[in-house]
Protein backbone atom coordinates (compact mmCIF):
# COMPACT_ATOMS: atom_id res chain seq x y z
CA UNK A 1 0.00 0.00 0.00
CA UNK A 2 1.27 3.58 -0.63
CA UNK A 3 2.82 5.44 2.30
CA UNK A 4 0.94 8.53 3.49
CA UNK A 5 3.57 11.30 3.26
CA UNK A 6 1.48 13.65 5.39
CA UNK A 7 2.20 11.55 8.48
CA UNK A 8 4.40 13.16 11.11
CA UNK A 9 8.13 12.45 10.67
CA UNK A 10 8.39 10.78 14.09
CA UNK A 11 5.15 8.80 13.90
CA UNK A 12 5.12 5.03 14.45
CA UNK A 13 3.03 3.93 11.49
CA UNK A 14 1.09 0.66 11.21
CA UNK A 15 3.68 -0.48 8.65
CA UNK A 16 6.49 0.06 11.17
CA UNK A 17 4.52 -1.76 13.88
CA UNK A 18 4.05 -4.75 11.61
CA UNK A 19 7.69 -4.84 10.58
CA UNK A 20 8.85 -4.49 14.19
CA UNK A 21 6.95 -7.66 15.04
CA UNK A 22 9.08 -9.48 12.49
CA UNK A 23 12.19 -8.10 14.21
CA UNK A 24 10.95 -9.48 17.53
CA UNK A 25 10.04 -12.87 16.09
CA UNK A 26 13.34 -13.36 14.29
CA UNK A 27 15.70 -11.43 16.52
CA UNK A 28 15.59 -13.45 19.74
CA UNK A 29 18.50 -15.69 20.71
CA UNK A 30 17.88 -18.70 22.94
CA UNK A 31 19.17 -17.68 26.42
CA UNK A 32 20.53 -21.21 26.91
CA UNK A 33 23.07 -20.59 24.14
CA UNK A 34 24.80 -17.91 26.23
CA UNK A 35 25.43 -20.51 28.91
CA UNK A 36 26.32 -23.24 26.43
CA UNK A 37 29.02 -21.18 24.75
CA UNK A 38 30.00 -19.17 27.89
CA UNK A 39 29.20 -15.89 26.13
CA UNK A 40 29.01 -12.74 28.26
CA UNK A 41 26.19 -10.27 27.86
CA UNK A 42 27.66 -6.78 27.81
CA UNK A 43 30.50 -6.38 30.27
CA UNK A 44 29.08 -8.66 32.99
CA UNK A 45 28.75 -12.43 33.35
CA UNK A 46 25.56 -14.20 34.49
CA UNK A 47 26.42 -13.47 38.14
CA UNK A 48 26.99 -9.79 37.51
CA UNK A 49 30.77 -9.99 37.79
CA UNK A 50 32.94 -7.90 35.52
CA UNK A 51 34.36 -9.57 32.43
CA UNK A 52 38.04 -9.12 31.61
CA UNK A 53 38.18 -7.58 28.13
CA UNK A 54 41.55 -5.85 28.07
CA UNK A 55 44.42 -4.41 30.09
CA UNK A 56 44.90 -0.88 31.38
CA UNK A 57 47.21 1.01 33.70
CA UNK A 58 45.05 4.13 33.84
CA UNK A 59 43.06 3.05 36.89
CA UNK A 60 42.23 0.07 39.06
CA UNK A 61 39.15 -0.96 41.02
CA UNK A 62 39.49 -3.29 44.01
CA UNK A 63 36.44 -4.93 45.58
CA UNK A 64 37.94 -8.22 46.84
CA UNK A 65 41.04 -9.46 48.61
CA UNK A 66 42.46 -12.96 48.65
CA UNK A 67 42.61 -14.11 52.29
CA UNK A 68 44.13 -17.56 52.92
CA UNK A 69 43.52 -18.41 49.29
CA UNK A 70 39.87 -17.36 49.41
CA UNK A 71 38.44 -14.42 47.43
CA UNK A 72 36.89 -12.23 50.13
CA UNK A 73 34.83 -9.02 49.73
CA UNK A 74 36.50 -5.89 51.10
CA UNK A 75 35.82 -2.18 51.27
CA UNK A 76 36.14 -0.79 47.78
CA UNK A 77 39.26 0.97 46.58
CA UNK A 78 39.84 3.10 43.48
CA UNK A 79 43.31 3.94 42.21
CA UNK A 80 44.22 6.50 39.56
CA UNK A 81 47.57 5.45 38.06
CA UNK A 82 48.25 3.50 41.25
CA UNK A 83 47.41 6.39 43.60
CA UNK A 84 44.53 5.89 46.02
CA UNK A 85 41.74 8.36 45.15
CA UNK A 86 41.05 8.89 48.83
CA UNK A 87 44.65 10.05 49.27
CA UNK A 88 44.35 12.38 46.28
CA UNK A 89 41.27 13.99 47.81
CA UNK A 90 42.85 14.30 51.25
CA UNK A 91 45.85 15.97 49.63
CA UNK A 92 44.10 18.81 47.82
CA UNK A 93 41.50 19.29 50.57
CA UNK A 94 44.25 19.65 53.17
CA UNK A 95 46.10 22.15 50.98
CA UNK A 96 42.83 24.04 50.31
CA UNK A 97 43.05 23.95 46.53
CA UNK A 98 41.09 22.47 43.65
CA UNK A 99 41.92 18.92 42.59
CA UNK A 100 40.40 18.22 39.18
CA UNK A 101 43.23 19.69 37.12
CA UNK A 102 45.80 17.68 39.10
CA UNK A 103 43.69 14.55 38.57
CA UNK A 104 43.58 15.14 34.80
CA UNK A 105 47.38 15.50 34.75
CA UNK A 106 47.81 12.26 36.72
CA UNK A 107 45.47 10.29 34.45
CA UNK A 108 47.03 11.55 31.22
CA UNK A 109 50.71 11.44 32.14
CA UNK A 110 50.87 8.69 34.76
CA UNK A 111 52.42 10.74 37.56
CA UNK A 112 51.52 13.45 40.04
CA UNK A 113 52.69 16.89 38.86
CA UNK A 114 55.07 19.17 40.69
CA UNK A 115 53.72 22.59 41.62
CA UNK A 116 55.42 24.10 38.58
CA UNK A 117 54.08 21.41 36.23
CA UNK A 118 50.56 21.84 37.63
CA UNK A 119 50.69 25.62 37.22
CA UNK A 120 51.80 25.30 33.58
CA UNK A 121 49.20 22.61 32.89
CA UNK A 122 46.42 24.74 34.38
CA UNK A 123 47.50 27.65 32.16
CA UNK A 124 47.45 25.32 29.13
CA UNK A 125 43.86 24.26 29.86
CA UNK A 126 42.88 27.93 30.28
CA UNK A 127 44.49 28.69 26.91
CA UNK A 128 42.45 25.95 25.22
CA UNK A 129 39.21 27.05 26.90
CA UNK A 130 38.18 29.13 23.91
CA UNK A 131 35.77 28.03 21.19
CA UNK A 132 36.32 28.82 17.50
CA UNK A 133 34.97 32.17 16.27
CA UNK A 134 31.15 32.23 16.03
CA UNK A 135 30.92 28.57 17.14
CA UNK A 136 28.37 29.44 19.85
CA UNK A 137 26.21 31.41 17.43
CA UNK A 138 26.48 29.15 14.38
CA UNK A 139 26.50 25.71 16.02
CA UNK A 140 25.26 25.70 19.60
CA UNK A 141 22.44 28.20 19.16
CA UNK A 142 21.07 26.43 16.08
CA UNK A 143 18.50 23.65 16.60
CA UNK A 144 18.84 23.41 20.42
CA UNK A 145 17.94 20.01 21.85
CA UNK A 146 16.21 19.08 25.09
CA UNK A 147 18.91 16.42 25.55
CA UNK A 148 22.22 18.05 26.43
CA UNK A 149 24.18 14.87 25.73
CA UNK A 150 23.02 14.97 22.10
CA UNK A 151 23.90 18.66 21.96
CA UNK A 152 27.33 17.93 23.40
CA UNK A 153 27.97 15.07 20.94
CA UNK A 154 26.91 17.25 18.00
CA UNK A 155 29.27 20.01 19.12
CA UNK A 156 32.14 17.53 19.45
CA UNK A 157 31.55 16.15 15.95
CA UNK A 158 31.34 19.66 14.51
CA UNK A 159 34.71 20.59 16.05
CA UNK A 160 36.18 18.04 13.62
CA UNK A 161 35.49 20.54 10.82
CA UNK A 162 37.54 23.22 12.57
CA UNK A 163 40.59 20.99 13.05
CA UNK A 164 43.04 20.92 10.13
CA UNK A 165 44.67 17.81 11.65
CA UNK A 166 41.46 16.04 12.65
CA UNK A 167 42.52 12.62 11.28
CA UNK A 168 46.07 12.69 12.60
CA UNK A 169 46.26 9.93 15.23
CA UNK A 170 49.83 10.60 16.30
CA UNK A 171 50.15 10.75 20.09
CA UNK A 172 51.23 14.42 19.94
CA UNK A 173 48.16 15.41 17.99
CA UNK A 174 45.68 13.26 19.94
CA UNK A 175 47.02 14.71 23.18
CA UNK A 176 46.46 18.22 21.81
CA UNK A 177 42.92 17.30 20.76
CA UNK A 178 42.23 15.68 24.14
CA UNK A 179 43.38 18.71 26.09
CA UNK A 180 41.22 20.98 23.95
CA UNK A 181 38.15 18.80 24.50
CA UNK A 182 38.81 18.56 28.25
CA UNK A 183 39.04 22.35 28.39
CA UNK A 184 35.98 22.94 26.17
CA UNK A 185 33.51 20.41 27.57
CA UNK A 186 32.27 22.78 30.33
CA UNK A 187 31.56 25.52 27.79
CA UNK A 188 29.93 23.19 25.27
CA UNK A 189 27.66 21.77 28.00
CA UNK A 190 26.69 25.03 29.70
CA UNK A 191 26.17 26.98 26.47
CA UNK A 192 24.11 24.09 25.08
CA UNK A 193 21.87 24.33 28.13
CA UNK A 194 21.61 28.12 27.89
CA UNK A 195 20.46 27.80 24.27
CA UNK A 196 17.86 25.19 25.23
CA UNK A 197 16.68 27.24 28.21
CA UNK A 198 16.22 30.31 26.02
CA UNK A 199 14.86 28.97 22.73
CA UNK A 200 12.83 26.03 24.05
CA UNK A 201 11.88 27.00 27.62
CA UNK A 202 11.61 30.74 26.90
CA UNK A 203 14.11 31.68 29.62
CA UNK A 204 16.68 34.45 29.56
CA UNK A 205 19.88 33.87 27.61
CA UNK A 206 23.23 34.20 29.38
CA UNK A 207 26.56 33.57 27.68
CA UNK A 208 29.43 34.30 30.07
CA UNK A 209 33.02 33.91 28.90
CA UNK A 210 35.14 31.58 31.05
CA UNK A 211 37.76 33.20 33.24
CA UNK A 212 41.37 31.97 32.84
CA UNK A 213 42.19 32.28 36.52
CA UNK A 214 39.28 30.03 37.60
CA UNK A 215 39.30 26.25 37.97
CA UNK A 216 37.10 23.96 35.88
CA UNK A 217 34.51 23.69 38.68
CA UNK A 218 34.47 27.45 39.23
CA UNK A 219 34.05 28.14 35.52
CA UNK A 220 31.06 25.79 35.33
CA UNK A 221 29.26 27.75 38.05
CA UNK A 222 30.50 31.10 36.70
CA UNK A 223 29.22 30.52 33.18
CA UNK A 224 25.97 28.81 34.24
CA UNK A 225 24.58 31.25 36.78
CA UNK A 226 23.01 34.53 35.64
CA UNK A 227 25.03 36.55 38.17
CA UNK A 228 28.13 34.28 37.93
CA UNK A 229 28.25 34.11 41.74
CA UNK A 230 29.04 31.01 43.80
CA UNK A 231 30.42 30.16 47.23
CA UNK A 232 33.76 28.52 47.88
CA UNK A 233 32.01 25.48 49.37
CA UNK A 234 29.87 25.06 46.23
CA UNK A 235 32.89 25.20 43.93
CA UNK A 236 34.96 22.83 46.07
CA UNK A 237 32.22 20.20 46.26
CA UNK A 238 31.63 20.39 42.49
CA UNK A 239 35.39 20.04 42.03
CA UNK A 240 35.32 16.97 44.28
CA UNK A 241 32.52 15.47 42.19
CA UNK A 242 34.61 15.97 39.04
CA UNK A 243 37.59 14.23 40.65
CA UNK A 244 35.52 11.24 41.77
CA UNK A 245 33.89 10.80 38.34
CA UNK A 246 37.03 11.36 36.24
CA UNK A 247 37.85 7.68 35.74
CA UNK A 248 36.64 4.24 36.79
CA UNK A 249 38.58 1.43 35.19
CA UNK A 250 38.53 0.25 31.60
CA UNK A 251 35.49 -2.00 31.93
CA UNK A 252 32.72 0.57 32.29
CA UNK A 253 30.59 0.99 29.20
CA UNK A 254 31.76 4.37 27.91
CA UNK A 255 35.46 3.69 28.52
CA UNK A 256 35.19 0.29 26.86
CA UNK A 257 33.52 2.08 23.95
CA UNK A 258 36.48 4.46 23.81
CA UNK A 259 38.91 1.54 23.50
CA UNK A 260 36.82 -0.31 20.91
CA UNK A 261 36.20 2.71 18.68
CA UNK A 262 39.82 3.90 18.99
CA UNK A 263 41.01 0.46 17.87
CA UNK A 264 39.29 1.01 14.50
CA UNK A 265 41.70 3.87 13.75
CA UNK A 266 39.02 6.56 13.68
CA UNK A 267 39.53 10.19 14.76
CA UNK A 268 39.33 11.63 18.27
CA UNK A 269 36.05 13.47 17.70
CA UNK A 270 34.24 10.35 16.48
CA UNK A 271 35.64 8.36 19.38
CA UNK A 272 34.52 10.83 22.04
CA UNK A 273 31.09 11.20 20.40
CA UNK A 274 30.69 7.42 20.65
CA UNK A 275 31.70 7.50 24.32
CA UNK A 276 29.12 10.24 24.93
CA UNK A 277 26.43 8.10 23.34
CA UNK A 278 27.35 5.28 25.70
CA UNK A 279 27.45 7.50 28.79
CA UNK A 280 24.04 8.94 28.00
CA UNK A 281 22.28 5.67 28.84
CA UNK A 282 20.27 5.52 32.11
CA UNK A 283 22.20 2.40 33.12
CA UNK A 284 25.45 4.39 33.00
CA UNK A 285 25.74 8.17 33.19
CA UNK A 286 22.04 8.87 33.61
CA UNK A 287 21.71 6.86 36.83
CA UNK A 288 21.92 9.83 39.21
CA UNK A 289 18.87 11.39 37.55
CA UNK A 290 16.90 8.26 38.42
CA UNK A 291 18.03 8.58 42.05
CA UNK A 292 16.79 12.17 42.27
CA UNK A 293 13.46 11.30 40.63
CA UNK A 294 13.03 8.32 42.98
CA UNK A 295 13.57 10.52 46.02
CA UNK A 296 11.14 13.15 44.71
CA UNK A 297 8.51 10.42 44.50
CA UNK A 298 9.48 9.09 47.93
CA UNK A 299 9.11 12.52 49.54
CA UNK A 300 5.52 12.68 48.28
CA UNK A 301 4.57 9.17 49.37
CA UNK A 302 6.34 8.99 52.75
CA UNK A 303 4.58 11.44 55.08
CA UNK A 304 7.14 11.23 57.91
CA UNK A 305 10.71 11.12 56.58
CA UNK A 306 12.01 10.24 60.05
CA UNK A 307 9.79 7.16 60.37
CA UNK A 308 11.96 4.16 59.46
CA UNK A 309 8.91 1.92 59.05
CA UNK A 310 7.40 4.20 56.40
CA UNK A 311 10.69 4.50 54.57
CA UNK A 312 11.24 0.76 54.69
CA UNK A 313 7.70 0.15 53.41
CA UNK A 314 8.40 2.39 50.41
CA UNK A 315 11.68 0.59 49.68
CA UNK A 316 9.89 -2.77 49.68
CA UNK A 317 7.28 -1.33 47.33
CA UNK A 318 10.09 -0.31 44.98
CA UNK A 319 11.46 -3.86 44.93
CA UNK A 320 7.96 -5.27 44.39
CA UNK A 321 7.48 -2.94 41.40
CA UNK A 322 4.69 -1.09 43.18
CA UNK A 323 6.30 2.35 43.48
CA UNK A 324 8.00 5.04 41.37
CA UNK A 325 8.78 3.66 37.88
CA UNK A 326 7.86 0.07 38.84
CA UNK A 327 11.24 -1.20 37.64
CA UNK A 328 11.92 -3.15 40.83
CA UNK A 329 15.08 -1.17 41.65
CA UNK A 330 16.30 1.01 44.48
CA UNK A 331 18.40 3.42 42.45
CA UNK A 332 21.81 4.37 43.80
CA UNK A 333 22.16 1.18 45.83
CA UNK A 334 24.59 -1.51 44.80
CA UNK A 335 27.34 -1.62 42.20
CA UNK A 336 28.39 -4.08 39.50
CA UNK A 337 31.92 -4.34 40.95
CA UNK A 338 32.02 -3.01 44.52
CA UNK A 339 30.55 -5.20 47.23
CA UNK A 340 30.98 -3.77 50.74
CA UNK A 341 31.36 -0.11 49.78
CA UNK A 342 31.98 2.34 46.95
CA UNK A 343 35.00 4.46 47.95
CA UNK A 344 33.70 7.41 45.94
CA UNK A 345 30.44 7.44 47.91
CA UNK A 346 32.39 7.16 51.17
CA UNK A 347 34.46 10.23 50.29
CA UNK A 348 31.49 12.19 49.00
CA UNK A 349 29.18 11.52 51.95
CA UNK A 350 30.90 13.81 54.47
CA UNK A 351 31.02 16.77 52.11
CA UNK A 352 27.41 16.24 51.09
CA UNK A 353 26.33 16.67 54.70
CA UNK A 354 28.26 19.95 54.95
CA UNK A 355 26.57 21.27 51.81
CA UNK A 356 23.13 20.12 53.00
CA UNK A 357 23.58 22.04 56.25
CA UNK A 358 24.78 25.14 54.37
CA UNK A 359 21.75 24.93 52.06
CA UNK A 360 19.32 24.22 54.92
CA UNK A 361 18.41 20.85 53.46
CA UNK A 362 19.48 18.68 56.37
CA UNK A 363 16.05 16.96 56.52
CA UNK A 364 16.53 15.71 52.96
CA UNK A 365 20.05 14.58 53.78
CA UNK A 366 18.66 12.66 56.77
CA UNK A 367 16.21 10.90 54.41
CA UNK A 368 19.08 9.95 52.09
CA UNK A 369 21.03 8.65 55.09
CA UNK A 370 18.03 6.61 56.24
CA UNK A 371 17.64 4.99 52.82
CA UNK A 372 21.37 4.23 52.70
CA UNK A 373 21.07 2.56 56.11
CA UNK A 374 17.82 0.65 55.49
CA UNK A 375 18.17 -0.39 51.84
CA UNK A 376 20.84 -3.11 52.31
CA UNK A 377 18.64 -4.81 54.94
CA UNK A 378 15.53 -4.62 52.75
CA UNK A 379 17.37 -5.84 49.63
CA UNK A 380 18.95 -8.67 51.61
CA UNK A 381 15.53 -9.85 52.77
CA UNK A 382 13.77 -9.42 49.42
CA UNK A 383 16.48 -10.57 47.01
CA UNK A 384 18.99 -13.37 46.74
CA UNK A 385 22.20 -11.46 46.26
CA UNK A 386 25.68 -12.81 45.60
CA UNK A 387 27.51 -9.92 47.27
CA UNK A 388 27.01 -6.96 49.57
CA UNK A 389 24.94 -3.90 48.70
CA UNK A 390 26.07 -0.37 49.49
CA UNK A 391 25.39 3.14 48.23
CA UNK A 392 27.24 4.05 45.04
CA UNK A 393 28.43 7.46 43.85
CA UNK A 394 25.16 8.07 41.97
CA UNK A 395 23.24 7.87 45.24
CA UNK A 396 24.60 11.23 46.39
CA UNK A 397 25.75 13.02 43.22
CA UNK A 398 22.26 13.94 42.01
CA UNK A 399 21.38 15.34 45.44
CA UNK A 400 24.56 17.43 45.37
CA UNK A 401 23.78 18.78 41.90
CA UNK A 402 20.27 19.72 43.00
CA UNK A 403 21.72 21.60 46.00
CA UNK A 404 24.06 23.41 43.61
CA UNK A 405 20.98 24.45 41.61
CA UNK A 406 22.28 22.68 38.52
CA UNK A 407 19.44 21.95 36.08
CA UNK A 408 18.54 18.28 35.68
CA UNK A 409 19.48 18.52 31.99
CA UNK A 410 23.14 19.05 32.98
CA UNK A 411 23.53 16.13 35.40
CA UNK A 412 24.88 13.69 32.79
CA UNK A 413 26.94 16.35 30.94
CA UNK A 414 28.66 17.12 34.26
CA UNK A 415 29.63 13.44 34.34
CA UNK A 416 31.00 13.81 30.79
CA UNK A 417 32.93 16.98 31.71
CA UNK A 418 34.71 14.86 34.29
CA UNK A 419 35.00 11.52 32.45
CA UNK A 420 36.53 13.06 29.30
CA UNK A 421 39.76 12.98 31.33
CA UNK A 422 39.61 9.21 31.69
CA UNK A 423 38.44 8.65 28.12
CA UNK A 424 41.37 10.68 26.83
CA UNK A 425 43.86 8.68 28.90
CA UNK A 426 42.38 5.41 27.65
CA UNK A 427 42.36 6.55 24.01
CA UNK A 428 46.03 7.47 24.19
CA UNK A 429 46.82 4.17 25.94
CA UNK A 430 44.97 2.24 23.19
CA UNK A 431 46.87 4.07 20.44
CA UNK A 432 50.22 3.48 22.12
CA UNK A 433 49.49 -0.24 22.33
CA UNK A 434 47.79 -0.57 18.94
CA UNK A 435 48.48 -3.84 17.13
CA UNK A 436 49.04 -5.79 20.33
CA UNK A 437 45.41 -6.80 20.79
CA UNK A 438 43.66 -9.85 19.38
CA UNK A 439 40.26 -8.75 18.07
CA UNK A 440 37.16 -10.49 19.50
CA UNK A 441 35.02 -12.62 17.21
CA UNK A 442 31.33 -13.45 17.22
CA UNK A 443 29.96 -16.97 17.03
CA UNK A 444 27.18 -17.60 14.51
CA UNK A 445 24.46 -19.84 15.99
CA UNK A 446 21.78 -19.42 13.31
CA UNK A 447 20.38 -22.46 11.51
CA UNK A 448 21.01 -22.96 7.79
CA UNK A 449 17.98 -22.05 5.66
CA UNK A 450 17.62 -22.69 1.92
CA UNK A 451 17.03 -19.74 -0.34
CA UNK A 452 13.57 -19.64 -1.95
CA UNK A 453 13.13 -17.66 -5.20
CA UNK A 454 10.87 -14.64 -4.82
CA UNK A 455 8.25 -16.03 -7.22
CA UNK A 456 7.87 -19.13 -5.03
CA UNK A 457 7.45 -17.38 -1.66
CA UNK A 458 3.67 -17.05 -1.88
Amino acid sequence: MPIDKSIDYSAITPEIKALSEQCKQNGSIDPALYTKYDVKRGLRDLNGNGVLTGLTEVSEIMAFKVVDGVKTPCDGKLYYRGVDVEDIVKGFIKEKRFGFEETVYLLLFGKLPTKGELDEFTKLLAFYRSLPTNFVRDIIMKAPSADMMNTLARSVLTLYSYDSRANDNSIDNVLRQSLQLIALFPMLSVYGYQAYNHYVKDGSLYIHNPQPELSTAENILYTLRPDSKYTELEARILDLALVLHAEHGGGNNSTFTTHVVTSSGTDTYSTIAAALGSLKGPKHGGANIKVVQMFEDMKKVVSDWKDDEQVERYLRALLHKEAFDKAGLIYGMGHAVYSLSDPRANVFRHFVEDLANAKNRHDEYALYAAVERLAPKVIGEERRIYKGVAANIDFYSGFVYSMLDLPLELYTPIFAISRIAGWSAHRIEELINAGKIIRPAYMNVSERVAYVPLAERG
